[in-house]
């Protein structure tokens, strides 16, 4: 079994927070595909990190979690590839940890 998180960004870069009803397509649609998914939306995490300029960069993002039984990497980077579009971000992080239920 797999745990796979997407970390989203919660603005655009001119700081414009993104629709509500983009994260909730996308809720409708990872439940209906994997039959659900846990969103942590309240707090957004704050995530820093050096651009090619040297600046540093700071992003506020949520993060949404889905367990499968079996992973399908060329689903999940399609996936990726329409969200970086949807939300204009050169990479999004959209990573999968091996989990076992206890």
């Amino acid at each position: 079994m797999h745990l796979v998180q997407l970390l989203l960004p919660t603005q655009d870069a001119q700081g414009r927070p993104f629709e509500r009803s983009v994260y909730d397509a996308l809720m409708r649609r990872l439940t209906a595909e994997f039959g659900g998914v846990t969103a942590y939306t309240r707090v957004p995490a704050t995530g820093l990190w050096e651009a090619a300029s040297g600046e540093t960069v700071r992003d506020q993002v949520v993060v949404y979690e889905v367990m499968v039984e079996a992973l399908d990497p060329d689903w999940w980077a399609r996936l990726r590839g329409e969200l970086e579009a949807q939300f204009a971000q050169q990479e999004l992080v959209v990573r999968a940890h091996e989990i076992r239920r206890l």
